[in-house]
């Protein structure tokens, strides 16, 4: 099965990957469509994608240098990237020795609606349910946890705990019941199904500036959901045949590989360097395969 990448998700990917101007100034409009435009994605795509971002307050309006048009990330946009980006680049091995963190929550009844948000955070933050109103996730989850639940106006129902597991189950087929692990190793699969015979194309046949920024934002757009379906258990904990190592390695060499140059091709349109009109849309060929990479692939 393919994977989908929504033009908003892709947007956030673009500012998460290019888009931190150091000033915080805006990335002109025009810019932004030209660039969501070589991944097949429209431009009135883009520009309602763009309001719901604004609407949601991690982007905000304003005018480039040169008077364009643009957006820029919000300070909340700005954390939830740079807490992104300790899981998103992470690459250190976890010890059964770290131990966890559990988050056990009440919630009234009049605010049941704050109930479900709470479970879909900490779902969304890669916890696990050890049973009703206890959650648990590796204990290195901690600090980003109660940042998020604090910024979410959260933090008054949670009580967060950092332990051992002692038993009674052994901690191996505990963890088999707190985190559905066949769904998350096939999340894993589908993304080495669509980006590995990438990477054995780049290594094969580099190619150019566009189709090293197409490669690695469609890439990056993928990977940046995993390490958080993904609570990244210690080894010893996990099968033998688990992919997640394995999909962690091709990502991070396509990071490698793609980073820089896709860099070249995108500076030039988000400084209003290029001929970026706002009308523009996709090139022909947008969203096509790369020679050598899997027509399933994204």
């Amino acid at each position: 099965m393919a994977e989908q990448h929504t033009p908003r998700s892709l947007i956030f990917s673009l500012y998460g990957a290019y888009g931190r101007t150091p000033d915080g100034s805006p990335l002109p409009v025009a810019g932004l469509i030209r660039l969501l435009g070589v991944l097949g994605v429209d431009a009135p795509s883009v520009r309602s994608s763009v309001s719901r971002l604004k609407r949601r307050g991690l982007l905000l309006p304003g005018r480039t240098a040169d008077g364009a048009a643009g957006y820029a990330l919000s300070e909340d946009a700005r954390r939830l990237l740079d807490d992104g980006d300790r899981r998103i680049y992470a690459r250190t091995e976890p010890k059964l020795s770290d131990g966890w963190v559990l988050a056990v929550f009440s919630v009234p009844e009049a605010e049941r609606h704050k109930r479900h948000l709470l479970r879909s955070r900490l779902g969304r933050l890669g916890f696990g349910t050890a049973a009703p109103g206890v959650w648990i996730a590796p204990a290195r989850l901690h600090e980003e946890t109660r940042n998020a639940l604090e910024r979410l106006g959260l933090s008054p129902y949670v009580d967060l705990f950092r332990g051992d597991h002692l038993g009674y189950a052994a901690t191996a087929g505990a963890v088999a019941r707190w985190w559905d692990l066949p769904a998350v190793a096939g999340l894993h699969e589908e993304f080495l199904a669509a980006h590995e015979p990438v990477l054995r194309a780049w290594r094969t046949a580099p190619a150019g500036p566009e189709d090293a920024y197409r490669d690695h934002l469609l890439a990056l757009d993928s990977w940046r959901r995993l390490p958080y379906a993904d609570p990244v258990l210690p080894a010893e904990l996990l099968p033998d045949d688990w992919p997640g190592r394995r999909s962690a390695d091709v990502f991070a060499a396509l990071h490698e590989l793609l980073r820089a140059r896709g860099a070249e091709y995108v500076r030039p349109f988000l400084t209003g360097d290029a001929d970026a009109e706002p009308g523009g849309g996709a090139a022909p060929s947008a969203g096509a395969p790369r020679q050598g990479e899997d027509s399933t692939g994204p």
